[in-house]
């Protein structure tokens, strides 16, 4: 999940504060240094900590920091360039800082930002930025900026990137690429920014470089698997009757009436479905899928912010192999938990072909969710430096994206078969 939830050590102080009626943002406004001290001392300080649900259950992906001592074995420097980049949005994840920006050889982190002053300071701590900016709409200004890490909460990113890539940035974004009830319009625009701009995109899909994924995907691009006959992934995460915090736009706090809770498990897919698209580089072309009711009361039978009545939704997409791929997604089913998936092809898996992931830069480690944030991080750099495709462009990222908003549509009209739009470069 990403990133706008706050740190567990701040959270005491500043909920008695908004039960009083005085928002987390304005408190922090009016109390200026006091803020960034809070975000200095609770968040910074915390640094390297696995982030907790509001249950105290750690979130799916952090179980384990990976931090291979053999990671940079082998690794040749592809340029000497510095590429300059900002980093917005800081949280209980973290993810600002979780990818190794700071560490990378070929990258300068020039700027941060979080609309919460606290955490903004926290952020260009953590990533060594001597600037600041109130919000990531500020920092894309800055022509000094070449790239942009949108860490923010998943409503903004895109957003946010189409404000980038027109003001001539690279853009790497935490999943997912668009978002809810607009996604289809915002992947219209999302990809026709692109497009126009001629800029880098990528989507930083996690499970892309888990290590049993890379390696079925270095199997099929070698010809060895055929044409994939089944495939399946699943995003499990019991959320618990307190839900997980997040960002709610409407009054600028973070609270567990932010933007996930009741959150479609579906708007959420891409940890899942990356073990289809992301090996292959196919594309889910149609899907049927069914949901149960939420668990617990902030469901409310689909009375809720986003009118959804699903805790766990499961799909079956057809894909442009002539396959079928299962996506599951759920934030309520008990003793189930994490990201994981199979795939099974009409060759079995070739154990002469090589499937270990890239060498890393020295100082960049693999880092949590399955030892992949500093390999999405160089590659998004490799990119950038050597003129390449990402490892998830823009078209993967919006048919993992829409293929979960579609399946929920699909979802709520009780299974019916429904088409994906598709995008390819």
């Amino acid at each position: 999940m990403n990133n706008e939830e706050p740190s567990s050590e701040n959270n005491n102080l500043i909920e008695n504060l908004e039960q009083n009626g005085l928002s987390r943002r304005g408190f922090l406004h009016g109390m200026g240094g006091l803020g960034a001290m809070l975000g200095m001392g609770g968040l910074a300080g915390s640094a390297g900590a696995a982030p907790k649900d509001a249950d105290g259950k750690v979130i799916p992906g952090f179980e384990k920091g990976q931090n291979d001592p053999n990671a940079a074995k082998g690794w040749q420097s592809v340029s000497d360039r510095k590429v300059k980049v900002g980093i917005a949005g800081y949280g209980l994840c973290q993810f600002g800082a979780a990818f190794f920006y700071q560490n990378h050889p070929n990258v300068e982190v020039v700027a941060a930002t979080d609309l919460d002053p606290g955490r903004c300071a926290a952020l260009a701590q953590a990533v060594g930025a001597k600037k600041t900016y109130p919000s990531c709409e500020e920092m894309i200004k800055d022509k000094n900026i070449e790239a942009i890490y949108i860490a923010t909460d998943a409503p903004s990113h895109a957003r946010l990137a189409i404000m980038a890539l027109e003001h001539g940035k690279h853009v790497c974004s935490a999943v997912p690429a668009v978002f809810g009830f607009q996604a289809e319009d915002e992947a219209e625009k999302l990809f026709n920014a692109v497009k126009k701009s001629g800029m880098k995109y990528m989507m930083n899909e996690t499970s892309a470089f888990h290590a049993d994924l890379y390696a079925k995907r270095m199997q099929f691009q070698a010809g060895a698997l055929g044409k994939i006959i089944y495939s399946e992934g699943e995003y499990w995460h019991d959320f618990g009757p307190n839900g997980l915090p997040g960002y709610n736009p409407k009054n600028g706090k973070i609270e567990l009436d932010g933007w996930r809770k009741a959150l479609p498990p579906m708007w959420y897919p891409t940890h899942a479905a990356a073990y289809y698209v992301s090996i292959t580089g196919g594309r889910f072309t149609e899907v049927s899928a069914l949901g149960t009711p939420g668990l617990y009361p902030e469901y409310n039978g689909g009375d809720n912010q986003h009118k959804n009545p699903f805790g766990t939704e499961i799909a079956l997409f057809k894909t442009s192999e002539g396959g079928i791929s299962r996506i599951g997604g759920s934030w309520d089913m008990k003793d189930a938990h994490g990201e994981q998936g199979r795939v099974h092809g009409q060759k079995p898996h070739n154990n002469a072909i090589k499937g270990d992931r890239p060498p890393l830069p020295p100082g960049v480690n693999s880092g949590d969710h399955g030892g992949s944030h500093g390999h999405l991080t160089n590659n998004f750099i490799e990119s950038i430096l050597l003129d390449k495709t990402p490892i998830v462009h823009v078209g993967d990222a919006l048919n993992m994206t829409l293929g979960g908003v579609i399946a929920h549509k699909s979802a709520l009209k009780g299974g019916e078969w429904m088409k994906i739009p598709q995008y390819e470069l």
